[in-house]
């Protein structure tokens, strides 16, 4: 007797009419024909089944504040990071809550249900911090949210900031985070990289950096982040996020530096739709475009995942916490159109986020929490191309979220398919 049962589903590594049995919020039973009682019995009709969408970099703390103060007229990442400290004195803890509660609920429709928030802890009042802390309590029932300690003016540039950031790790923040390029000079940059590996070893957290996003092709801050995780025994728990100055290097440096990333069991996140808007602002032609090198780093073995990064903010005007669509502007930059390659995209918004960010709990696998997205779609391929329609949500087996569109009730052939949908509801 299941309390969920699943019956002819596709899963992402093409095993095809696979039925899965849900108890007590896991996954007991993948397989087919299961012949079994359940208290409600889904026919995904050949549909895809996939593990929950993971973002696993975003900025909470300021999604869906467009326009507040201004808005960003230069498209540029420092007239952002300027709209953000202009910003900052006016935000209220209510506010903070009530914008990233909406974003939420964008999330878990879309069947997002992990995210990695950096939140910027350079405000003394730790406002931000407080307000997260309550968010990610709030959402816990229905989406994981990691938090990054973030020193967006810089860990040594900006006063106070190195105290802000322990004070919010002993508020319970969950990784360590850095900009080493925003500080004032190249040596300072690699000292506040030196100094957060540090503390990150001293406490047993994971480190997340924001690390050469700048168009500066002798930007260097990712390499001295891979040979401190080395150093520091830390393979397997750091990231380097954006690598944008990767995009404009040489050939011949580039060689040197995936091998040393990959030696040093460091992770890299790209972040597609904010990586071509905000690089390359002061390219005439032909323009650069920003986003990292996702082939050679995969082709190395270098763990690669898309974020989201920024939803209606001071960088990024638009967002809508698809990632489906991360995924599909992420395959179009990096040329990625491969069936291997276009498989990683998919990866990289699902599987491997999850594997970077330590969560155990999710994955489509007999024992794991029974986390899963319905998509109108016969594979992963095909769920990108379409950025396909949710039919589904579940979470610990229970539905959270659906799509009522009468579209979804057929069949990829167009025939009428039996897949009860119900009414999209914020989860309770």
């Amino acid at each position: 007797m299941f309390d969920l049962l699943l019956k002819h589903c596709v899963l992402p590594d093409g095993r095809t009419d696979i039925d899965i049995g849900v108890r007590d919020g896991r996954i007991v039973a993948i397989d087919r024909n299961i012949a079994a009682q359940a208290g409600e019995i889904v026919d995904a009709a050949g549909c895809l089944l996939s593990a929950p969408f993971i973002d696993a970099h975003f900025h909470m703390d300021s999604t869906l504040s467009y326009g507040l103060p201004r808005v960003n007229q230069s498209g540029t990442l420092l007239e952002g990071i300027a709209l953000w400290g202009e910003l900052k004195p006016l935000l209220t803890q209510d506010a903070l809550v009530e914008r990233a509660l909406a974003y939420c609920d964008w999330a878990v429709s879309r069947g997002l249900l992990a995210v990695r928030s950096h939140v910027d802890v350079c405000d003394p009042r730790l406002l931000a911090t407080e307000a997260l802390l309550h968010v990610r309590e709030k959402v816990k029932p229905y989406l994981d949210l990691q938090l990054v300690a973030f020193p967006q003016d810089g860990i040594l540039r900006a006063p106070g900031a190195m105290a802000n950031l322990v004070r919010a790790l002993d508020m319970g923040v969950d990784v360590v985070g850095g900009i080493p390029h925003f500080e004032r000079t190249m040596a300072d940059g690699a000292e506040s990289v030196r100094l957060l590996c540090e503390l990150a070893a001293e406490r047993g957290l994971r480190v997340d950096m924001h690390c050469d996003e700048s168009d500066d092709p002798m930007s260097r801050h990712i390499e001295t982040l891979a040979f401190h995780t080395q150093r520091l025994g830390l393979q397997g728990r750091v990231v380097g996020s954006h690598l944008t100055s990767m995009h404009s290097m040489d050939n011949y440096y580039v060689s040197k530096l995936i091998p040393l990333i990959r030696e040093a069991g460091v992770a890299a996140i790209a972040n597609p739709l904010i990586n071509i808007t905000l690089q390359g602002r002061h390219d005439t032609y032909p323009k650069r475009r920003g986003m990292t090198r996702v082939p050679e780093l995969l082709a190395a073995g270098v763990p690669v995942a898309f974020g989201q990064d920024c939803a209606m903010d001071p960088w990024y005007s638009l967002g809508s916490g698809d990632m489906l669509e991360v995924a599909h502007m992420g395959l179009h930059v990096g040329q990625m159109t491969s069936r291997d390659a276009m498989l990683s995209c998919f990866e990289a918004v699902t599987t491997t986020p999850a594997t970077i960010m330590g969560l155990t709990e999710t994955g489509l696998e007999v024992g794991r929490r029974a986390d899963f997205v319905l998509l109108h779609a016969r594979d992963p391929i095909e769920a990108i191309r379409l950025r396909a329609t949710r039919l589904g949500v579940w979470r610990a087996g229970r539905r959270i979220a659906s799509t009522p569109a009468p579209v979804a009730k057929l069949d990829l052939q167009g025939r009428p398919a039996n897949v009860d949908l119900l009414a999209p509801q914020r989860p309770v």
